[in-house]
């Protein structure tokens, strides 16, 4: 194989696994450090799981709201790309 399809296929998959990174972070983090702080109001106040319920709900809206953020600049840079493609 050329070396210029080589180069080409590594390309290929590339963007879409920073993509896929980018939007699973949105996931993960805020949960995690929602989480974090949770256990640790919880435990200062005695309140279990008064704390943790909270801030993991607020953690949760936070995380989709970049998700969607992050989901419509990737639609709109992809839908771009198309219509370059197309003209």
């Amino acid at each position: 194989m050329p070396e210029k399809d080589q180069k080409s296929k590594n390309v290929d998959f590339v963007e879409p696994l920073k993509i896929a990174t980018r939007l699973s972070a949105w996931i993960g983090f805020p949960v995690v450090i929602g989480y974090l702080i949770g256990s640790y109001l919880d435990r200062k106040y005695n309140s279990s799981p008064k704390w943790f319920l909270i801030v993991i709900g607020i953690s949760f809206f936070i995380s989709m709201f970049g998700l969607v953020r992050s989901a419509l600049a990737e639609y709109k840079k992809i839908s771009l790309e198309v219509k370059d493609k197309k003209d």
